[in-house]
């Protein structure tokens, strides 16, 4: 299935957000996620359903000042 992750296609074989996010190696990193522009909290990645064509974002936290 073809989707779109941070603006980049990517052809995948996973059917959720939290396996994609561990496809994609992300593992248990501490990255907050949306899809279709819609925030899922880390509780709801395992049940939020991926589907063709579908935006994904994963955006990890930066420090600064």
């Amino acid at each position: 299935m073809k989707i779109l992750v941070n603006e980049e296609v990517h052809d995948v074989g996973v059917r959720t957000l939290d396996a994609l996010l561990h496809e994609l190696g992300y593992g248990d990193a501490c990255v907050a996620t949306a899809v279709d522009g819609d925030f899922v909290a880390v509780a709801r990645r395992g049940a939020h359903a991926l589907h063709e064509g579908c935006r994904v974002e994963i955006l990890a936290p930066m420090q600064g000042g």
